[in-house]
């Protein structure tokens, strides 16, 4: 007879510290776990209960969901034994689950909503546009896992390379979300292995390389003392500057700025990506820009935002902020693109070309591990792999070497 028991997962430990409660259905000595979606911190859990402890701040509403998990789990069980010739572990799962979770766009409505409530609002806008192309490839709403092998993805990458005229990064972006969600279903729902079309032999994930060219010095300073451009295009021109003046901060990062965050000619914030917290002092040049902005007022509101770009939004709405953002940066970037055409530059102006020209511009004339510091890299790798593209010293000089006879 199958039984089933709510267990901490232990071996599964988010950075928040907590575990995932999970229902665990074992039969003939065999074990599955069924995860429920909700995590705990180990000291807020009744190990001989099964249950959270009342330190626990939704302990009675938690508690009486898993009893009802559990109750709906062994009747299934039960129904299962009784009905069903085939009895193993896997077979009882099923049945539990539910077919509708075999269904890939099922499983990926899980995994969108999975990225809301984390807040990653951005990476969910992209990620359901792509699985809605993807749909759209297919032709129908319902995909099952089975159906998901190496023919169709090979098919649909070139669909995207040929009919839809994307890069071959983004291409492979799609498919790494494929995969994620393929992944997801192994974990959750204990989608057999068997079919899995990713691997040596198979569908194999692999970047190429992308080419990141930033401004030279001369560009930066065409940019510094531009003239004859209007209003809008002048403010786009100053958030690109604050951002490389501050080793390429981000975007989203630059435009949430308050003057809060500067004290004692430093800049101290908490990056949007990582959440690492930076300080960074203000160099001449950005100081000049935001003198600017802080115009003839000698007492400023620490509260006010340095650009206008989000004036009198509330930062509490998380999604729309979020939304607002993509649409600061298209309007930015689209105003850069035209005040770069002013210039006579050659080179594609963006924000995030911010970051390039810095790591154009330091070249290897800064340490690797400053520049780490200076990029708030968690790895070192991803520093060295990042400044790679901008470090051609070594490789200029030996070919000079070589053909200059």
């Amino acid at each position: 007879m199958a039984t089933v028991k709510i267990v901490l997962r232990k071996n599964y430990q988010k950075k928040d510290g907590t575990f995932p409660i999970t229902l665990r259905l074992t039969k003939n000595r065999r074990s599955k776990f069924l995860f429920t979606g909700e995590y705990i911190l180990e000291k807020d859990w009744d190990e001989t209960k099964g249950l959270a402890k009342k330190s626990h701040p939704n302990s009675s509403r938690l508690n009486n969901m898993l009893l009802k998990k559990v109750t709906e789990a062994h009747d299934k069980a039960l129904e299962v034994e009784a009905n069903e010739k085939k009895q193993s572990v896997t077979t009882i799962v099923k049945k539990i689950i539910g077919e509708d979770k075999y269904d890939f766009f099922k499983v990926s409505e899980v995994f969108l909503e999975n990225l809301l409530k984390r807040k990653k609002f951005n990476q969910h806008y992209n990620q359901e546009k792509r699985l809605n192309i993807f749909k759209s490839f297919l032709g129908r709403k319902k995909l099952s896992f089975t159906d998901l092998d190496v023919m169709l993805l090979k098919n649909f990458k070139a669909y995207l390379l040929y009919e839809r005229k994307v890069a071959e990064r983004t291409a492979v972006n799609y498919l790494m979300l494929i995969r994620t969600i393929y992944n997801f279903a192994r974990k959750e729902y204990h989608v057999d292995d068997r079919n899995y079309p990713f691997g040596k032999g198979k569908i194999q994930i692999k970047f190429p390389e992308s080419e990141k060219i930033g401004l030279n010095r001369e560009e930066v300073q065409l940019l510094e003392t531009a003239e004859g451009l209007t209003p809008a295009q002048q403010h786009a021109v100053n958030t690109w500057l604050v951002s490389f003046y501050f080793a390429g901060i981000r975007v989203a990062d630059v435009v949430q700025l308050k003057w809060s965050d500067f004290k004692d000619n430093r800049l101290y914030y908490r990056m949007g990506k990582n959440k690492k917290l930076v300080s960074l002092t203000v160099p001449d040049k950005a100081k000049k820009i935001l003198d600017f902005y802080a115009g003839s007022k000698k007492k400023k509101n620490k509260n006010d935002f340095v650009f206008p770009y989000l004036k009198e939004t509330d930062l509490r709405q998380e999604k729309k902020v979020a939304t607002r953002i993509k649409t600061i940066t298209r309007n930015l970037n689209r105003r850069l693109e035209i005040a770069s055409e002013k210039l006579g530059f050659e080179k594609k102006l963006s924000m995030h070309i911010a970051r390039h020209s810095f790591g154009n511009i330091s070249g290897d004339k800064i340490p690797i591990q400053m520049l780490q510091k200076l990029y708030r890299h968690s790895s070192i790798t991803t520093t060295v792999n990042y400044q790679s593209n901008f470090m051609h010293k070594e490789t200029d000089d030996a070919l000079e070497k070589v053909v200059n006879f």
